[in-house]
């Protein structure tokens, strides 16, 4: 005798929503997100029988395990013995033919192995582990099906991973929730539908919110996107507590400043973007309207390589070209087109090439090696100037709203679930990296002055 489903307010209601609308489930942890998905394959095989192919993904093999268990349930529940899993395939197959895999996909050297398959259901499970969308955008166009079949993408994500940016500007701040609004990248209707733990009657939600609490310990901002699923709340896991729009953000300069001392830092890409800054140091005096204390670092013009709407992909520029942009930007204000960068270009590439750092110089751009040595070092430094900003008598670090690249990627950057003290290296932290490089510069030419005092 097969069991009644349970289902709790939030999956009734994505469960009704239209199918020939995609939609995304993006509330906070412990909402039903992913039985919600389950829920959404087995609807789709029972009315498309065998027309149903559906394609369930993760980053990551590891983060299958949870939800077939959650599937043999479901689909036990169900259909009893009659639904088959192969495991090593990661393939269900139903009584009436309808077919399910769960698959991985991390590289675009994973995505060989959809190249040319059709499916009528993509589930997209914690899609926020994605720091970029491309791989997804790409997956889409193996969304086909009859005519009499609505081909469907659905996708799951919580608050606070390194795809946080991107989820939010294109499926959360774009309409109300649960109303159908169009997403030019798709040209579709997508839906964004809400939850939270607190709606889930199906958990112990005191018990869930120690949990939620005690892994979040020194990050409130994280914890109540966790817990509310508020995508406006999470300026990212890692700068959440140090860096405010209010104390930190300052209007484009219109000049700069007479005999404050300005360098440039620099983080490398080519394939991935390259960030440049040029910092000037306030030796404690006021500009244009505002006073920023001694020894404060200015972030007032940027040079940022990614392209339009990718944080995390470059221009693919030859340091010739990018010379050539980072010496017109100098030039504009009037400075030495010289300071720090990345440790790493300064290796030799081999064949009596030299390093890249070689390169720059031959095209009339300096660098010195940041010596970032510890990665927590520099991060901890970036972060005291961040929260010391706005203070009268210490020095900050203030970053022109101008540095659009800056703005849009740094209060984003989520932290290494490894290693929370450090940021998640697989999110846009190409600007961070730069201004990392920047304040450990500035550390440095401090603890030089003193020792020669």
């Amino acid at each position: 005798m097969q069991q009644a489903i349970k289902l709790n307010s939030f999956q009734d209601r994505a469960l009704k929503a239209p199918e020939t609308v995609d939609i995304f489930l993006g509330g906070g942890r412990g909402g039903g997100k992913s039985y919600a998905l389950a829920l959404l394959a087995l609807r789709h095989a029972e009315q498309y029988k065998e027309k149903a192919r559906i394609l369930y993904i993760r980053r990551t093999y590891k983060g299958l395990a949870d939800f077939e268990l959650l599937t043999r349930e479901l689909f036990t529940m169900v259909y009893g013995q009659s639904a088959k899993y192969n495991g090593t395939e990661h393939v269900w197959r139903f009584p009436n033919n309808a077919y399910m895999e769960f698959g991985q996909l991390e590289s675009h050297a994973d995505y060989s192995k959809y190249q040319g398959r059709s499916f009528t259901l993509l589930l997209i499970d914690e899609a926020g582990q994605f720091p970029t969308p491309d791989l997804l955008d790409l997956l889409r166009s193996n969304l086909r099906g009859a005519k009499d079949i609505p081909i469907r993408m659905a996708i799951a994500a919580n608050p606070g991973g390194v795809g946080h940016f991107w989820i939010a500007k294109r499926y959360v701040f774009t309409g109300a929730p649960w109303m159908p609004t169009f997403e030019p990248k798709s040209k579709r209707n997508w839906i964004y539908a809400p939850s939270t733990f607190s709606d889930n009657l199906f958990i112990d939600r005191d018990q869930y919110r120690d949990q939620l609490t005690s892994s979040c310990p020194d990050d409130p901002e994280l914890l109540r996107a966790w817990i509310d699923g508020d995508w406006a709340v999470n300026r990212g896991a890692y700068f959440a507590s140090v860096l405010d729009e209010s104390r930190n953000a300052i209007e484009p300069w219109k000049e700069l400043p007479k005999k404050w001392d300005t360098y440039l830092a620099h983080d490398f890409g080519s394939s991935a973007p390259s960030a440049t800054y040029i910092f000037a140091v306030s030796p404690g005096a006021t500009h244009e309207g505002r006073y920023y204390p001694r020894d404060s670092l200015i972030l007032f013009d940027e040079l940022a390589t990614n392209k339009k709407d990718r944080h995390n992909e470059g221009l693919g520029w030859t340091v010739p070209i990018l010379s050539e942009e980072i010496l017109a930007m100098c030039k504009q204000w009037k400075v030495r087109p010289e300071g720090v960068a990345d440790d790493a270009i300064f290796a030799k590439t081999g064949h009596g090439a030299g390093s890249i750092a070689t390169e720059f110089m031959r095209c009339g751009v300096r660098f010195m090696p940041a010596k970032k040595a510890d990665r927590l070092t520099g991060w901890n430094i970036m972060r005291r100037l961040l929260s010391d900003a706005g203070k009268p008598d210490m020095p900050g670090l203030y970053i022109s709203r101008g540095c659009t690249y800056f703005w849009e990627t740094v209060p984003y950057l989520g932290r290494d679930i490894k290693r929370v003290e450090d940021v998640d290296s697989s999110g846009a932290d190409h600007a961070a990296d730069a201004v990392r490089y920047g304040c450990l510069r500035q550390r440095n030419t401090m603890q030089r002055i003193k020792t020669i005092g």
